[in-house]
């Protein structure tokens, strides 16, 4: 069975852990070779060694300019081009309207939009005609979920972008996609949003009566459907959204 990214060079911001490592994966097992970035050199070996060869990791922040241009000028040194970006780095905290501050909007605004956006846009000098750029965002783009205004707004913000660059980009057939994954536990339930194992169990069993599958997703079935929308399956869709969610944010 011939390979889906077969000598394809891709690259996945936040892929040292959760979503972006399962789809760092994916795509090494189709052939492509992969560029991670992460913020922590410690999760960066690891995820190098987890997923052997046909992987660059790249120590930045995506929310950095200065840590994005030396990253791309590493792709356009080693590889000179690109043919997928999954701009999937972001962070996340809960703030009921109240208790918004300062702070708390610019982090998720800094990394969640501004830092894709500037992704993207930087990426674009070395991506070929054709190419595919995945949006992670998240089904709370179209759905109230109590305290989460501020990180809903930035989702929101990304599908927009969607919509907007995949017209910037016809000239080019560079297709821009977005997939919103629902409850899927990952490090950053830990990691950003600050709960415990304890919490993110219970936070679990709090949403399987609005999962139509009744269950929590998995990385790796995140990871399937940013494949798809990478790779020539999905060669005629453009500025879509794709719920991986279960099912819940149709109902």
């Amino acid at each position: 069975m011939s390979q889906k990214l077969a000598g394809k060079i891709a690259l996945i911001t936040g892929g040292s852990s959760g979503i972006g490592l399962a789809t760092a994966r994916q795509f090494v097992e189709q052939g492509a070779h992969v560029f991670i970035t992460g913020r922590r050199q410690s999760e960066l070996d690891r995820a190098a060694v987890d997923i052997g060869n046909g992987v660059t990791t790249v120590q930045g922040d995506a929310a950095n300019l200065a840590d994005l241009d030396t990253l791309f000028g590493i792709i356009k040194t080693q590889r000179g081009v690109l043919d997928i970006v999954f701009a999937n780095a972001g962070t996340g905290e809960f703030a009921p309207l109240g208790q918004i501050t300062e702070q708390h909007f610019d982090k998720q605004f800094d990394v969640n939009v501004k830092g894709l956006l500037f992704t993207v846009q930087k990426a674009l000098p070395l991506l070929r005609d054709g190419s595919s750029i995945v949006l992670n965002a998240s089904m709370v783009s179209v759905k109230g979920n109590p305290a989460f205004s501020v990180y809903s707004a930035t989702k929101a913000a990304v599908r927009s972008f969607a919509r907007t660059w995949s017209v910037d980009l016809r000239g080019r057939n560079i297709r821009v996609n977005v997939v919103s994954p629902g409850v899927v536990p990952t490090p950053g339930y830990n990691t950003s949003l600050g709960m415990s194992n304890a919490e993110v169990d219970e936070f679990v069993r709090n949403s399987l009566g609005s999962i139509p599958l009744g269950r929590a997703g998995t990385a790796d079935e995140i990871a399937k459907a940013v494949l798809f929308l990478a790779s020539d399956d999905s060669s005629y869709v453009n500025g879509v959204e794709l719920f991986v969610d279960g099912g819940s944010a149709q109902i």
